[in-house]
């Protein structure tokens, strides 16, 4: 394929990506706004009056960050492993395989709607949160850096699940008992140095907690963790998902008859 074939291949994955869930508005991007701001509510709001403080900041201010990359990870996510499984399952996908279009241009294009549903969904509940929050950006382009890698990050998490995915029932298994915990254990609603030093030294075995601190940074200019060990740690399992992925499309697994 020449360039120009192949971006037109690329724009038309994408166009379709993302006219897919704006469509279904209703299902893709309101519930996570409406799921954040009782968050806001109970945990900002309620429960927040009653904590001291988190490192220099209001509760509510402190876990805002957390919460809309929460909503961006979950997702962009969500939106690649629905629709390249509803690819497999309709059968659809095959003719983009037996096409000339070279893997990594349709991966790129899967990807880059996952990101574009997680970016839309970030700023709708950015937009909620300002309700309940006096939001100011420290670094924007650490802000906008991080929710971005995260985001191709866990586009790429959904797209092999999505592959390897039998039924309808194993794309729920990774959200519901990898991802959730992962998130919820991630520092999102506390500093882990509130924590004893054995349980300080087992959430660092979390990725998610990198990218909240890193993403964290970016807002209130406060970390945990290391910021350029923060971004390490998301390029490299960027490029080990990556390349798993452009694997598996290539040799057609759990696609091909």
């Amino acid at each position: 394929m020449t360039r120009n074939q192949m971006l037109v291949a690329y724009m038309t994955i994408c166009r379709k990506e993302f006219i897919r869930f704006v469509r279904i508005w209703v299902q893709t991007i309101l519930p996570p706004v409406i799921t954040t701001s009782l968050y806001f509510i109970i945990f900002g709001g309620l429960i927040g009056s009653q904590i001291h403080d988190m490192e220099g900041f209001r509760y509510m201010d402190f876990i805002v960050p957390g919460l809309i990359l929460m909503a961006v990870i979950t997702n962009s996510y969500a939106n690649v492993v629905s629709s390249f499984y509803s690819a497999k399952f309709q059968r659809s996908v095959e003719e983009i395989l037996v096409s000339p279009t070279p893997s990594w241009v349709v991966l790129s294009g899967f990807i880059t709607g996952g990101v574009a549903r997680g970016l839309v969904v970030g700023l709708a509940v950015t937009v909620v949160s300002l309700f309940f929050s006096h939001l100011h950006i420290y670094n924007a382009w650490v802000s906008v850096s991080v929710v971005v890698l995260t985001s191709t990050l866990f586009s790429l998490g959904g797209f092999i699940n999505s592959v390897l995915a039998r039924n309808f029932d194993d794309i729920t298994i990774v959200p519901t008992f990898v991802l959730t915990p992962l998130t919820y254990l991630g520092g999102v609603f506390y500093s882990i140095q509130m924590l004893p030093a054995f349980w300080q030294r087992m959430s660092l075995a979390n990725p998610i907690l990198y990218m909240i601190n890193a993403f964290r940074y970016g807002f209130l200019g406060v970390t945990d963790i290391n910021l350029y060990l923060s971004y390490g740690i998301i390029l490299c399992f960027i490029a080990v998902l990556a390349a798993i992925s452009l694997y598996l499309l290539e040799r057609g697994y759990g696609m091909r008859t």
